[in-house]
């Protein structure tokens, strides 16, 4: 993407966007969303989750 500091606010926007649709469409995901996370155990009542 071109740098865009020196444009006006909505300028800018229509440069993000014109330049999202022009790039290359992204590949799909290998792994699910947030397969990384830490997996909670189920916590007796009472007690907090984090």
């Amino acid at each position: 993407m071109a740098n865009t500091k020196k444009l006006e606010h909505g300028e800018r926007k229509t440069a993000k966007r014109k330049a999202r649709k022009e790039a290359a469409p992204k590949a799909e995901r290998t792994t699910p969303r947030g397969s990384n996370k830490k997996k909670l155990k189920s916590a007796g009542k009472g007690t907090s989750k984090r």
